[in-house]
């Protein structure tokens, strides 16, 4: 079975073209995880392992988890007692940032002002099925109101239908409205919906167009991050991009985990539990 390291310019129709039966495709993080695929001639996935060497050993070099958390509030329902309270408590333990949905931009700008807490807003949330220009109007709307970071959801639908151009424009155009102003963009690509592939595909176009960060999930989809997940996301991206692990994420333990992984900022709206464990 041989190596295959995938390229942004390769075809990824299929795999029919490689010369034999099966092929196992590795992704490596600086973690010291690895994972592994193997596909058959067909393009079918074989199945997925993932091996490390870090597993069995405790790391008392991780960093604290405070400072990786984006404190978050994104249901329907939200009301403006809890957007004020989840600003009160990252202050109070030093998070990255809050993310919520832009309607509370400015508030969380007001009530986070010189507290060292950026504010991250979502974008096109939760499905990623708008218009490019309706998504890039958000963004610049809620970066004029104090955003410093954007998470915006990729059109999941382009990317399966393999319109890679559509995917690739669209992010562009995200990355060039923000870095006008100097804010990320993190590129949540839900993972649950994706194959193996697919997420491959998404993280290379997500560094290819200058995003920030890659990230794994609404929390609002089928399923949420993975260990599995960021660590392929982590091998695929290298240490040049950051990887958001999002999305059921509710213990001290899954968040450690998902450093280990490669991720380099955790989304959970459980953060204070996190941390107090």
């Amino acid at each position: 079975m041989g190596i295959k390291n995938y390229e942004l310019d390769d075809d990824f129709d299929d795999l029919s073209d490689f010369d034999e039966e099966t092929l196992d495709i590795t992704l490596e993080s600086a973690n010291g995880y690895q994972l592994v695929t193997t596909y058959n001639f067909d393009g079918s996935v074989v199945g997925v392992r993932v091996n490390s060497e870090e597993n069995d050993k405790k790391d008392s070099a991780i960093k604290p988890l405070a400072g990786l958390i984006d404190h978050t509030i994104l249901k329907a329902d939200a009301t403006i007692d809890q957007v004020m309270k989840i600003c009160s408590e990252a202050k109070e333990n030093n998070f990255a940032s809050v993310c919520v949905n832009s309607c509370w931009v400015r508030l969380c700008s007001e009530l986070l002002r010189g507290s060292g807490v950026k504010v991250c807003s979502v974008v096109g949330f939760p499905l990623g099925a708008m218009m490019t220009e309706a998504k890039v109007f958000e963004a610049e709307c809620a970066i004029n109101n104090g955003a410093q970071e954007i998470d915006m959801v990729i059109n999941v639908g382009a990317l399966k239908s393999k319109d890679y151009e559509l995917v690739s424009k669209e992010i562009h155009a995200m990355v060039d409205a923000a870095k006008q102003y100097n804010a990320l963009v993190k590129v949540i690509i839900e993972t649950c919906l994706l194959t193996e592939e697919e997420k491959v595909i998404a993280c290379l176009i997500s560094k290819s167009a200058g995003a920030d960060f890659v990230k794994t999930s609404t929390g609002f989809s089928t399923g949420g991050a993975t260990v599995e997940d960021v660590a392929l996301m982590r091998g695929v991206v290298g240490e040049e991009m950051g990887v958001k692990a999002s999305g059921g994420i509710r213990t001290k333990a899954d968040a450690e985990a998902m450093v280990k992984a490669g991720a380099s900022r955790i989304g959970a709206s459980s953060g204070v539990k996190i941390i107090n464990e």
